[in-house]
């Protein structure tokens, strides 16, 4: 079966690629610029993924540390989503997990301090938006991807956004 869905350009397809970053292996850098995230291993690499990010000044940055980890999650538009965007408050009752929510097939939810921040790194139902400045702040990745950093890293994972 072939699929109509548009993909984002292969630019953005997730491999493996040398890292000379100073971050410690198991850390995640979302770089906002380049519109990837970098999953550092040992010995000068990383797994990197095309990322979509948040428009101009929604983007959460600095440190953080995945703080919980969910499959197929719920989403609910924040009070500041709905006040910048209104036509999502058709959804301020939630929508529940599946291929039609904006979070897509999981989500790793960011913390600081112990503190739920509100952002997240998850799937997508746009996959054809990765690579650009698109979303309310979170850190959007194809399901496919999602799934695959989902798998390769725990609760407690340290995350940093530049």
């Amino acid at each position: 079966m072939f699929s109509s869905t548009p993909r984002p350009s292969s630019r953005y397809r997730r491999r493996q690629v040398q890292y000379n970053g100073n971050e410690q292996p198991g850390t995640i850098v979302v770089n906002t610029y380049e519109r990837y995230l970098y999953l550092v291993e040992g010995g000068g690499s990383a797994v990197r993924y095309g990322v979509a990010v948040g428009e101009e000044g929604l983007t959460l940055k600095g440190r953080a540390a995945i703080g919980r980890k969910a499959e197929w999650p719920s989403w609910m538009p924040t009070a500041s989503m709905i006040r910048r965007k209104p036509h999502l408050a058709q959804y301020a009752g939630g929508v529940s997990g599946g291929p039609h929510n904006p979070l897509g097939a999981a989500a790793l939810y960011l913390y600081r301090g112990g503190q739920d921040t509100l952002f997240r790194l998850h799937g997508t139902n746009e996959p054809w938006l990765i690579g650009q400045a698109v979303s309310n702040g979170c850190i959007r990745l194809t399901n496919e991807d999602i799934v695959d950093l989902y798998n390769r890293v725990p609760v407690g994972t340290p995350v940093l956004v530049i």
